[in-house]
């Protein structure tokens, strides 16, 4: 399949921050560890190895077993959950929060960009294994960010009460979300394996996070992805002197906040992602998920009556500590320590969070991952191309926003010249002239000078944009054309990977989908992916 791409910055939609840090920037490198390079991983490996206990690694193993009982899984998937057990196995982690139907596209570009990045180390670290992790966000309590995803440039949405962790919550009323999908769905062969699997993951299943393991399982088996769920007491429990910690001592707070405060004091103004609170841990069970606060050693949670004094708090989370739950702050945290990780692949929002983590990470003595952008791709099709081609366009220019690509096409079309930046260079000369006689002469001309200049520039730039609105108007009709494929490809004018979801391609492509994806994403590129599929 041709393939084009971009870069990260060309493309305009990724933050300062990140494209500094693509960019390798000297003043972000204390806020991580080490940056995404095949050679950096030995050191990542190195460090790693040092400070992963063989028996985390035995209960990690016992874990996944048991969330996998009674799941059909591939050979690859199998070999990696039990290659997790050898010192040798080392894991890649992505993470998604329990999206209906995996909810944007993105969601494969961040699992297939964690499944090539194992297969890259596999061939340049061969005494190693690598195994690609889907962690399931099924702690997140936020529903209304979950219960929907686009089809043709539609919502369809789940409608239902909701309260606790969203992994833990019951299927009703998810036949009628299926209902309404199928009915927009036609009759070939890739509707009807669409249709059952969506009836399968949740029709079948008993609650958010088993159906979601289903489909992820189902989409990305054969390519040996492991799907884990932390929401565990067996892992919970490996996890306990950090959470005693964070309920004592408060660290993660003083730590992020001082991380914080030295972003702020950055040249640039970077914006930060979150906010420590002074105990980052929520208690979840019998369908709530609230916050522990502390005050005059009483713990309690909000919105409850639940309290316990110090020594009650600290006996709960001994017995029960499948009921505490790490917030963004402390989960990047409680990932690092129960998996033997060596690399997070997220977007640029999510590594925007993790920079600030990583002093609270030494703190605590738990190894920093390598940080990697996630893989991004705009899918196009043969008739877009041909569109393109015609408009006399590049694929790049489809990146601008609208009235930048009507401004630029406007400007080709054109057969009058509309940049009047001669103009503009001609007449501040003369100018200049003008303020040479006017300092030998009489100094107090200079303002008049400096008003006049800035009203015939002025007026220059207004005899601009009455030309390129003419002939804006006269190309009325390529520009409309060029705009209506601009929404075709960025719906919302967002990135596509954001807005549509992976059935709408794959009723067009099928399986082609996802195998052109594993063929072509290379997520040490730092690029973003224009695929061409017909």
């Amino acid at each position: 399949m041709p393939t084009d791409c971009i870069s990260f910055k060309e493309s305009n939609y990724f933050s300062d921050l990140i494209n500094d840090y693509l960019d390798q920037k000297e003043e972000l490198k204390h806020f991580y560890n080490h940056f995404p390079s095949k050679e950096n991983f030995s050191k990542q490996i190195e460090e790693k190895q040092l400070n992963y206990p063989i028996e985390s690694r035995r209960i990690l193993l016992e874990s996944l077993n048991r969330q996998y009982k009674g799941l059909n899984i591939s050979e690859q998937t199998q070999q990696n959950i039990t290659a997790l057990g050898n010192e040798n196995t080392f894991t890649i982690t992505t993470g998604h929060q329990l999206n209906l139907f995996t909810g944007p596209l993105y969601f494969l570009y961040k699992i297939i960009s964690t499944i090539n990045l194992c297969k890259e180390l596999i061939e340049t670290y061969p005494n190693y294994n690598f195994v690609p992790i889907y962690w399931m966000a099924s702690e997140d309590h936020d529903f209304e960010e979950i219960n929907y995803f686009n089809f043709d440039g539609k919502k369809i949405k789940w409608d239902r009460a909701s309260s606790g962790a969203v992994g833990e919550l019951r299927l009703d009323g998810v036949d009628q979300v299926f209902e309404v999908f199928s009915n927009q769905l036609n009759s070939s062969k890739n509707a009807t394996y669409l249709k059952k699997l969506f009836q399968n993951a949740y029709l079948e299943s008993s609650s958010l996070a088993d159906a979601t393991r289903y489909l992820a399982n189902e989409l990305f088996s054969e390519y040996g992805l492991v799907i884990i769920d932390a929401n565990s007491h067996e892992l919970k429990n490996l996890f306990v002197p950090y959470m005693k910690k964070e309920l004592l001592e408060q660290s993660s707070f003083q730590e992020v906040s001082k991380t914080n405060e030295s972003i702020n004091q950055l040249p640039k103004n970077y914006k930060i992602q979150v906010n420590p609170r002074e105990i980052n841990l929520f208690y979840i069970h019998g369908g709530i998920r609230e916050r522990i606060v502390e005050q005059e050693g009483t713990y309690s949670v909000l919105e409850t009556n639940m309290s316990w004094d110090k020594d009650g708090i600290l006996n709960e989370l001994e017995n029960y500590p499948e009921r505490f739950s790490p917030n963004v702050i402390l989960r990047p945290l409680y990932q690092e320590v129960i998996l033997p990780n060596l690399c997070y692949i997220g977007g640029g929002g999510e590594l925007a969070y993790w920079f600030q983590l990583k002093s609270n990470f030494d703190k605590n003595q738990v190894v920093f991952p390598v940080l990697l952008l996630r893989n991004s791709v705009l899918i196009t099709n043969k008739k877009q191309r041909l569109k393109l081609d015609k408009l006399n366009l590049k694929i790049q220019d489809l990146f601008l926003k609208q009235s930048e690509l009507k401004t630029k096409l406007t400007k080709q079309l054109s057969e009058v010249d509309i940049d009047f930046s001669e103009q503009k260079q001609f007449l501040q000369k003369q100018f200049e002239e003008l303020y040479k006689v006017a300092q030998k002469t009489d100094p107090s001309f200079i303002g008049a000078v400096g008003a006049q200049e800035r009203k015939q520039i002025k007026g220059l730039e207004h005899l601009e944009k009455r030309l390129l609105k003419a002939q804006k108007r006269k190309w009325h009709d390529v520009l409309d054309r060029a705009s209506n494929l601009q929404n075709e490809l960025f719906p919302s004018q967002s990135l596509q990977e954001r807005q549509a979801n992976f059935s709408e391609f794959y009723l067009e492509y099928g399986d082609q989908l996802i195998q052109q994806l594993v063929l072509n994403l290379q997520p040490l590129s730092g690029e973003f992916l224009i695929l061409n599929l017909d």
